[in-house]
């Protein structure tokens, strides 16, 4: 690792003292711990990787002794586990010292999506999760991630905080990984060693407080606030949860923390309810977190004239009823035209909710992706392959060994038994699916997106 700048030394010796800021400079000069999170909704009877041991603060995860070679793993493109790193999983901590059980939850700032899956599983099932990430590319494997991992409760989204101000008590939680000077992420990035300055925690004090400042409005009174950064400095972290309790008005929660678990609390002497993961303490990276209540009412929003509501003025495409029959428990779903020739569903329950969100913010996606209508011809979306609402019965499944399924993936021609059916199946990994093809006999066309195929062998 490079040599860690001399400003930020003395700043985590002031922090921590000079025998724990030393400790710190050690811990970030090895390997990072790797880990994973399982997800509930694909269950496998197969041991997705062994000698795990458990992550303390997250109930689906794990520390893997080594980094093998995920991305040659069809469970992880199947959507059956997350590989994120273990100090963001507290969130879940954060969640189960709620005194609400949320129904809206906004995740403002959710690329690359190991939060955002992480809410969707700890959230009830009826429940709606917005994920949204301001950049265009980096929302777009938000979306992927999200695909993959199935659940249909979830719409994502591409804004800015203040794209959500005018959706006034919308939210019951509202997620705010800020960006930050990244002193957490120091042995995971090179780049982010080199980039660190006091003006940079500066700007990022800034940028901070002006996403927070502006979602506020949409997180209803009595509803909460998790902040979190993947830094280690006061600016950033708990002067910055002051001047939200202070100036927004908020108050910090307390989150049960056994003492064995190596989480650091306060590190400014006000004993404030703030947690901090230093490498040297915990398992993981740098990570920040703080969970507050709102306590006052926003002013409201300024007025703005609101984006038309396409999807809520789009006709219904033909083709709805057929795609219907492919879910489970269809009359749950409301199905709508997302353009001219295709249709998503989401649970009726959230329908009116999404119209909303579209008079305001950019949706990539809601609910499943379900089809395009060509012609006479309905083709099934690999979003709908890879949702736990597909129904079991929908399509024939063929079950495909390491080797072809590594081919699927790679968007290279597999070869079916001869007597597989003609026409749209999925094609599973033990048991799991990985996505569609098209059978059509001689050949079987392979419908894996294209952007999504993996480019290793």
């Amino acid at each position: 690792m490079p040599i860690l700048p001399p400003l930020f030394c003395q700043q985590m010796a002031d922090i921590l003292g000079p025998a724990q800021a030393q400790a710190l400079a050690e811990a970030l000069d090895t390997a990072p711990a790797v880990s994973i999170r399982r997800n509930p909704f694909k269950p496998t009877a197969e041991d997705l990787y062994a000698d795990t041991q458990p992550v303390p603060w997250c109930a689906t995860g794990a520390y893997l002794p080594n980094r093998p070679s995920f991305t040659s793993n069809p469970l992880l493109h199947a959507g059956a586990f997350y590989v994120q790193e273990a100090a963001s999983m507290f969130i879940e901590q954060a969640y189960r010292a709620m005194d609400i059980v949320p129904q809206r939850v906004l995740d403002l700032c959710a690329a690359p999506g190991g939060k955002s899956t992480l809410w969707r599983t700890l959230l009830p099932d009826d429940a709606l999760l917005v994920a949204n990430e301001p950049l265009r590319q980096r929302a777009q494997i938000l979306a992927e991630n999200l695909t993959k991992w199935g659940h249909p409760g979830v719409i994502v989204t591409n804004a800015y905080g203040a794209d959500f101000a005018r959706l006034e008590d919308c939210f019951d939680v509202v997620a705010t990984d800020v960006p930050c000077s990244g002193e957490g992420m120091f042995r995971k990035d090179e780049g982010a060693v080199s980039q660190w300055s006091p003006g940079l925690v500066e700007q990022c004090v800034r940028t901070g407080w002006e996403i927070v400042s502006d979602v506020w409005p949409a997180l209803r009174t009595g509803g909460y606030l998790v902040y979190s950064t993947c830094t280690f400095n006061r600016e950033e972290d708990e002067h910055q949860v002051a001047r939200i309790c202070r100036e927004l008005g908020a108050e910090l929660v307390a989150i049960p923390t056994p003492e064995e678990w190596g989480v650091q609390g306060d590190t400014t002497g006000e004993e404030q309810a703030v947690y901090h993961f230093f490498p040297h303490r915990t398992r993981g990276e740098g990570f920040f977190l703080a969970l507050l209540r709102k306590t006052a009412e926003s002013p409201s929003a300024s007025p703005r004239r609101a984006r038309r509501d396409r999807q809520g003025n789009s006709p219904v495409a033909k083709g709805a009823k057929a795609a219907s029959a492919w879910l489970s428990e269809s009359a749950r779903y409301k199905i709508f035209a997302t353009g001219p020739d295709s249709l998503s569903a989401i649970p009726e329950i959230h329908y009116e909710t999404m119209l909303r969100l579209s008079a305001h913010v950019r949706m990539l996606q809601a609910g499943i992706t379900l089809a395009v209508q060509k012609g006479h011809k309905l083709i099934p979306e690999h979003a709908l392959a890879l949702s736990t609402a597909c129904a079991s019965e929908a399509f024939p499944r063929q079950e495909l060994d390491l080797e072809t399924a590594l081919c699927y993936l790679r968007r290279e021609t597999i070869v079916l038994p001869a007597d597989a059916p003609r026409g749209y199946m999925i094609v599973t990994f033990k048991g799991l699916p990985l996505g569609f093809v098209n059978n059509l006999g001689n050949r079987a066309n392979n419908m894996y997106p294209n952007e999504w195929r993996i480019r290793t062998r």
